[in-house]
C-alpha cells in the first residue's frame, strides 16, 4: 500500500467516524471467510457495514473525531461495525457474537459515548430507528381516532333517537 492509498483509507475512515450513529470493535481471531461474509450480509440487511483496518491507520482516522474514544480499543485483529442508525450495527454485532465465540465485542462509541461491552449490549436491546417513527405515529394518531370515533358518536346517538321517536309517533 502506498503512501496515496493510505491516505484515502483514512479519509475514507474518518469519514465513517464521521458519519457513524454506532461504532463496535470487535476481535474477529479465527472467522472463516464464510461467517466473516454472513457478518457483513447481515450488518448490510440492517442498514451498516463492517469494514477491516490495520489499527494504526484506524487512530489516525480517528484523531479529532467524536467517537476518538475507542482508538484505546484497536489492538490486535479487530473488526468495526458501524451505522448511521444508533442500534443497529450495535444489534447486529450483538447477534453475531451470541452465535460465534470467535467474535468478540470489546466496545464502541456512539456519539461521543464510549460503550464498553454492557454499553452495546444495552445500545443492541434499543428499538430500532423505524420501531421508535412507527410507535410515535401510532401515538400521533390515536388521539385523532379518538376524536373522530367521539365526533361521530353522538350523531349516531341522536339518529337513533329519532328513529325511536318516530317509530313510537307511527
Amino acid at each position: 500500500m502506498d503512501r496515496a492509498q493510505k491516505e484515502q483509507l483514512v479519509d475514507e475512515l474518518g469519514q465513517i467516524f464521521e458519519s457513524s450513529g454506532v461504532v463496535v470493535v470487535a476481535h474477529y481471531v479465527g472467522l472463516t471467510v464464510a461467517e466473516m461474509q454472513d457478518l457483513r450480509a447481515r450488518a448490510r440487511d440492517a442498514g451498516g457495514a463492517v469494514r477491516v483496518a490495520k489499527n494504526r491507520l484506524a487512530k489516525i482516522a480517528l484523531e479529532g473525531k467524536p467517537c476518538a474514544s475507542i482508538a484505546d480499543l484497536l489492538t490486535g485483529m479487530t473488526v468495526l461495525t458501524y451505522s448511521e442508525d444508533p442500534v443497529a450495527a450495535a444489534k447486529v454485532a450483538q447477534e453475531f457474537a451470541k452465535e460465534n465465540q470467535k467474535f468478540v465485542i470489546l466496545g464502541g462509541a456512539m456519539g461521543e459515548n464510549a460503550l464498553d461491552v454492557a454499553g452495546v449490549e444495552s445500545v443492541s436491546k434499543m428499538p430500532s430507528r423505524e420501531e421508535l417513527i412507527s410507535t410515535i405515529a401510532g401515538m400521533l394518531g390515536a388521539p385523532a381516532s379518538n376524536i373522530a370515533g367521539a365526533i361521530g358518536a353522538p350523531a349516531s346517538n341522536i339518529a337513533s333517537i329519532l328513529s325511536t321517536i318516530e317509530d313510537k309517533a307511527a
